[in-house]
């Protein structure tokens, strides 16, 4: 059986990267992506690859149910939820509808199209599943200081965290993987369509943010952190997040109980 892979956002960046590295791994493709000229001209960069261009825009309702029908009907045997928007400023400055495209670009689109490719997955007994995210996930008990402003972004890239790792306890044992790929800095347009210079910061390249991505898939690595060394530090956070869920009780705790 032909490897099959479809990623999202591929059309620049972390998405091309991986649409690349498999492509030169055997896997046929569905590149999903918003323009239409970088889709056809990947696919003809790789005419000795099985390349399916599909022009989707993730963060509409339309976009995703073309995505997730393609996700529910094809054998999958990886799925790159790689699609992204960054909108960087205060919640209060955020203009709505920026919120929501983030939101569903981030939060909607991997949700549902997950949801479309993984009980296929599940029958054939084979599959990984990749959300990509970043270490800003992690970055919510940051103090004001910290920028650029992100409440939004951060919460979605949180979500992803929690849904693969709950989602890879769900699978086990079903021959389904899932990751979520939590890059920090990389060097792709992501930033500059933003408006921001990121010249002078230290930045990882796509190709090895893809490069940890795989290898940590064959390592068994749920979080896979690029640029994270000491994989203690990992457990640490993963730890406290499970003391913390198990020390709750039914009763109120004893700081809101009238002296």
């Amino acid at each position: 059986m032909s490897k099959l892979a479809l990623v999202t956002g591929a059309t620049s960046g972390i998405g091309k990267a991986f649409a690349e590295r498999l492509a030169a791994d055997g896997h046929d493709l569905i590149i999903v992506g918003r323009n239409r000229e970088r889709l056809e001209e990947f696919a003809a960069d790789h005419t000795g690859t099985k390349v399916r261009t599909v022009v989707a825009d993730l963060s509409t309702d339309d976009g995703v149910d073309t995505v997730a029908e393609i996700c529910a009907d094809e054998p999958l045997t990886m799925l790159v939820n790689n699609a992204g928007v960054a909108h960087y400023m205060p919640l209060a400055e955020l203009p709505a509808h920026r919120a929501r495209e983030l939101v569903h670009v981030k939060v909607v689109a991997p949700t549902m199209l997950t949801r479309a490719a993984v009980a296929g997955m599940q029958e054939r007994g084979e599959g990984a599943i990749v959300n990509v995210a970043g270490m800003i996930a992690f970055s919510g008990p940051a103090d004001k200081s910290v920028m650029p402003r992100r409440a939004v972004y951060a919460g979605s890239l949180a979500h992803l965290v929690a849904m693969s790792q709950t989602l890879s306890a769900e699978l086990e044992d079903t021959g389904v993987q899932v990751q979520v790929l939590c890059p920090g800095v990389v060097a792709t347009e992501f930033h500059t369509r933003q408006g921001l210079d990121m010249s002078v910061v230290p930045r990882m390249s796509a190709e090895d943010v893809v490069t940890a991505g795989l290898r940590g898939l064959e390592l068994g690595e749920v979080v896979c952190a690029p640029g994270v060394e000491d994989t203690a530090l990992l457990d640490a956070v993963f730890k406290a997040d499970l003391d913390a869920f198990g020390g709750q009780s039914p009763e109120l705790a004893s700081r809101y109980r009238s002296n």
